[in-house]
């Protein structure tokens, strides 16, 4: 566990493991020989963008929950260390989704845009899609510790605590979208939700002496 610990601790580890998942979906283009896959390889790395998002995205959310649960945890507390990357990477590949879902829409030229978003909005799953990642970007451009600072603590809180609305929203998406079973949209949330059931159900919990 010490060694987990020191390896999370490491920038290099954690920049290596947030990029690491972005380069998987150049294999299996270049050698599977999955038709699903090699049909249409554009379309393999759009979903695989939008499904490292959410994943990154429950990541993140639940660094908070585990440290609560057990606060003098090691790796809990390592894993804190990193919430602004992980956050940021996460719209990282909610921006990379969204790019790829305009270029495969509407090719390269930039006229196409905003025909593709308007497009968009009578969708619902692409509508919510949208507004999931306006709100991860709201997040990654009031993380900087100036903007923090101009904010105050107690409304930047309130500002970030739109990102369960964002994960809400990206499982709907997700799982609307048909990108992904059911099942594993619950595989990906339903720890998050797990772990805040139980931050809630201790935060309730009468304090020893009271």
């Amino acid at each position: 566990m010490a060694i987990l610990e020191k390896l999370l601790r490491s920038k290099r580890v954690v920049w290596t493991l947030l990029v690491s998942p972005g380069l998987w979906p150049l294999w299996p283009i270049f050698v599977s020989k999955n038709p699903s896959v090699t049909a249409d390889p554009f379309k393999h790395v759009l979903h695989h963008l939008g499904f490292v998002a959410c994943i990154v995205l429950a990541i993140v959310l639940s660094f908070s929950p585990l440290r609560a649960l057990w606060p003098k945890w090691g790796v809990a507390q390592a894993l804190n260390r990193h919430r602004r990357l992980v956050g940021v990477a996460a719209f990282v590949y909610a921006a990379l989704h969204l790019t790829t879902h305009l270029l495969y829409e509407g090719g390269f030229a930039l006229a196409a845009i905003p025909v593709t978003l308007k497009t968009a909005l009578d969708k619902p799953f692409q509508l919510t899609g949208l507004i999931a990642f306006t709100i991860l970007l709201v997040l990654a451009v009031t993380s900087m510790n100036s903007v923090i600072k101009w904010l105050g603590g107690k409304l930047w809180k309130n500002i970030h605590r739109l990102a369960y609305v964002a994960a809400g929203l990206a499982a709907y998406h997700q799982a609307a979208a048909r990108k992904l079973f059911p099942m594993q949209v619950v595989w990906i949330f339903g720890p998050l939700v797990i772990l805040e059931i139980a931050r809630i159900w201790q935060q309730r919990q009468p304090k020893p002496g009271v």
